[in-house]
């Protein structure tokens, strides 16, 4: 008998639930007090459970009625769900959506972007790869529709590229650090004395981008937290994005040092967003890389960085 329990039935059930009343819920589903009288009594058989208690004036729910309400609650929901999943595919919505992601792109902006596209496509699964570096591979091979990559990377002509967002990448150090002591300009031949923290493979960056590698001692650290430890405990120098050490810089944890050949204004970097221009992304994912930069406006404006670290004329990579 379960098994003829249909979808019509909860929906009755549920609407007299809310409505307390079977005239007011034949009014919201168009049908006749009657009709939902009797949908609800052969419901009843089935289960073989009563859901009301006829015996006032008006209907009230069993204790055995409340209990089994939230489950057709859900039943329903998730059917609503499948439907609207299904039209979507119907219109060329994709089903899933999978993302690579530069460690170095700033948290907020893209927090609120996924925030924003869940409310948005509800029925498309969203999947994070979060690398260091290693963000144009997936797009290649299509395991990922869309990748958001520092412009130091070796982007090839194959992928279309669309600017979100510039980053500021200070050379810091612990004010403990001997390179701390420097108040000029630091040049190449002292920075080789000292052991070098990178996040980066030299062979996922061009060789024109940024300060690369400065000396012959250099660690690779994967995890930009354990970098930041580093740093902050003296065992080396390296660069790491401005949004993620304002605090540090502000209290003395770690110091800016400048480096002889470096432009005048510090390294900056430009976030791209890219994707295969052979087999570009769908609804969702296009719109995802739109509210990516919106939300990237939005922090610029929020929190304004020097002019001179906004042109992306002086694009850098760094390690």
């Amino acid at each position: 008998m379960l098994d003829g329990v249909s979808l019509d039935q909860l929906r009755t059930f549920i609407a007299a639930a809310d409505e307390k009343s079977f005239s007011a819920a034949g009014r919201r589903l168009r049908r006749a007090q009657s009709v939902v009288s009797q949908t609800l009594a052969n419901l009843e058989g089935q289960l073989g459970v009563k859901l009301f208690d006829r015996g006032a004036r008006l209907p009230v729910l069993t204790d055995q009625g409340r209990a089994l309400l939230a489950a057709a609650r859900a039943v329903a929901g998730d059917v609503d769900l499948f439907k609207a999943r299904a039209k979507s595919l119907a219109g060329g919505l994709e089903p899933e959506l999978s993302v690579a992601v530069d460690v170095m792109f700033p948290t907020a902006p893209f927090t609120a972007a996924v925030a924003a596209f869940q409310r948005n496509f509800p029925s498309t699964l969203l999947n994070f790869e979060v690398e260091s570096s290693a963000v144009v591979e997936p797009v290649l091979d299509g395991r990922c529709a869309v990748g958001v990559v520092g412009s130091w990377s070796r982007v090839p002509p194959t992928l279309t590229r669309r600017p979100l967002l510039a980053v500021s990448v200070p050379m810091v150090v612990s004010p403990e650090h001997p390179l701390a002591t420097h108040r000029a300009p630091i040049p190449t031949t002292a920075l080789a004395e000292h052991i070098q923290l990178v996040h980066i493979d030299p062979a996922d960056i061009l060789p024109s981008h940024g300060p690369g590698i400065r000396s012959a001692r250099f660690w690779r650290l994967s995890h930009l937290g354990a970098k930041l430890a580093f740093l902050r405990a003296g065992l080396g120098y390296g660069v790491l994005p401005l949004h993620l050490i304002e605090a540090d810089l502000e209290s003395g944890a770690l110091v800016q040092i400048k480096l002889e050949d470096a432009p005048a204004d510090g390294y900056v970097i430009t976030m791209l967003a890219i994707h295969r221009t052979d087999s570009p992304p769908g609804p969702a994912g296009r719109w995802f890389i739109e509210r990516l930069k919106q939300e990237a406006v939005r922090l610029t404006m929020e929190k304004p960085v020097p002019i001179a670290h906004m042109s992306i004329a002086r694009q850098a990579s760094t390690v």
